[in-house]
C-alpha cells in the first residue's frame, strides 16, 4: 500500500510539473501575441499616415468580373470623347473597376502638369496632396461601365523614396517620366525602374516623355539621339515608350487608352510612329 502511494505520489508530481510547463509556454505564447499585435498596428498606422486614407484602393482583381467587355469597350471609346460623364471621388458600387496607375521621375518633368490634363482642373482641386506625394482620380462612366482611375504621382526629390513601396503596391500599371528636353532626366529612368521593380513585379511599363512642344525645337541631332536613347531605354524596360504635351493634350488620353487596352485585351488600333519630328510612339 505504502508502494502504491509513494508511486501515485511521484505520478502526480509528474502531472503537476508538466501542467506547470504547459502554463508557463502559454504564458509566453499569450505574450508574443500581444507583441505582435501591437507592432501590426504600429505597422498599419504608419501606412495609414504615408498614404492618407488607403482603405480607398479596391483591389482589381475583385472588380473586373462585375462588367461585360461591352462596358469595357464602351468606356475605352470614351476616353477620347469629351461629351462622356465623368466623376470625382472614390465610388463605393460593387460594380466599379478600380485602376491604380503610379507616375514616377524627377523633379520639374510636368509629371503633375500631364495628370492635371487628364483628370481636369475640378478633379485635381479635389485630390488629397502631401509631401513628396499627389494622389488624384478620374471616374468615368459610360453606358453603365464605371472604371476609376486612381493616380500616384510621386515626388522626384530624393525625400520622396520613401513612398515609391506603397504608390507602385498593386499599380496595374507605371509611367516612368522623363522631360524631353533633359537628357539627365532620361537618364534617371533606369534607376526609377530598377526601384518601382522591388515593389512591384507585374505593373505595365510606359515611358514617357513629357514637353514634345519644346523637344521639337531642338537641334535635329540632338533630337535625334534622345529618340535614340529613349528607344534603347523602352527595349531594355520591356515598355511602350509615348512622347507627349501636357500644353497641347498630345498622347496624354492615348495613354490611358493603352492601358486599358493592354489591360482586358482589347484591340489596340494606333500605329507605331518613328517619324522625325512627330510625337513617337513605339512598343
Amino acid at each position: 500500500m505504502a508502494k502504491f502511494l509513494r508511486q501515485a505520489a511521484r505520478n502526480m508530481n509528474k502531472l503537476c510539473r508538466k501542467v506547470v510547463r504547459v502554463n508557463v509556454r502559454w504564458s509566453i505564447l499569450q505574450r508574443v501575441s500581444v507583441i505582435r499585435q501591437f507592432f501590426r498596428f504600429i505597422w498599419d498606422r504608419i501606412l495609414v499616415c504615408s498614404v492618407g486614407e488607403a482603405t480607398r484602393y479596391r483591389r482589381l482583381s475583385r472588380r473586373r468580373s462585375f462588367l461585360p467587355q461591352e462596358a469595357i469597350e464602351a468606356a475605352m471609346g470614351s476616353l477620347d470623347d469629351e461629351s462622356s460623364s465623368a466623376c470625382s471621388g472614390y465610388d463605393s458600387d460593387s460594380d466599379l473597376v478600380t485602376l491604380k496607375i503610379s507616375l514616377l521621375g524627377d523633379c520639374q518633368i510636368g509629371k503633375t502638369s500631364f495628370v492635371i490634363k487628364y483628370v481636369g482642373d475640378e478633379q485635381e482641386k479635389r485630390s488629397l496632396q502631401m509631401a513628396g506625394l499627389n494622389l488624384m482620380d478620374k471616374t468615368l462612366s459610360v453606358q453603365g461601365a464605371r472604371i476609376s482611375f486612381n493616380i500616384w504621382d510621386v515626388g522626384g526629390d530624393p525625400g520622396s523614396l520613401d513612398h515609391v513601396p506603397v504608390a507602385c503596391k498593386d499599380a496595374v500599371a507605371i509611367l516612368f517620366m522623363f522631360d524631353l528636353t533633359s537628357r539627365s532626366t532620361l537618364n534617371s529612368v533606369i534607376g526609377w525602374y530598377n526601384q518601382a521593380r522591388k515593389w512591384n513585379q507585374t505593373a505595365i511599363p510606359i515611358i514617357i516623355g513629357t514637353k514634345f512642344d519644346d523637344f521639337v525645337r531642338l537641334p535635329p541631332d540632338l533630337q535625334w539621339t534622345i529618340v535614340t536613347q529613349a528607344r534603347a531605354y523602352a527595349r531594355a524596360m520591356k515598355a511602350t515608350l509615348f512622347f507627349s504635351s501636357a500644353t497641347h493634350n498630345i498622347n496624354v488620353n492615348k495613354i490611358f487608352k493603352f492601358i486599358m487596352a493592354k489591360l482586358f485585351n482589347l484591340p489596340w488600333t494606333v500605329e507605331r510612329n518613328l517619324t522625325a519630328g512627330e510625337p513617337i510612339i513605339d512598343f
